[in-house]
């Protein structure tokens, strides 16, 4: 019994030695581009600066501008637009 949940967190450790993720810093639903019909902000393969805004996150009707705080290139976008996040949940990994 030991063993078995050892393996998850094996699996999980690599993961997260691959890059760095960009966390939401607020509550409130993920939006990747201001408008249904707008290219997304970052896409995977973009290079990010901390400044660089990557999404919209609303919460009570206040769309929130999200930097990226750190630099580096998308490798994955973790959540699909119209998600509900909350505080710290990973949006982005960095390669």
């Amino acid at each position: 019994a030991g063993a078995a949940p050892a393996a998850p967190v094996a699996d999980a450790a690599p993961a997260a030695a691959k890059g760095k993720t960009i966390d939401s810093p607020t509550v409130g639903t993920f939006y990747p581009s201001p408008s249904p019909d707008d290219p997304p902000f970052v896409s995977v393969g973009d290079e990010v600066k901390a400044d660089t805004v990557v999404c919209l996150v609303e919460a009570m009707k206040v769309f929130n501008q999200i930097p990226a705080d750190v630099s580096g290139t998308i490798a994955e976008v973790l959540v699909k637009s119209g998600d509900a996040v909350e505080y710290g949940t990973p949006l982005f990994r960095l390669a």
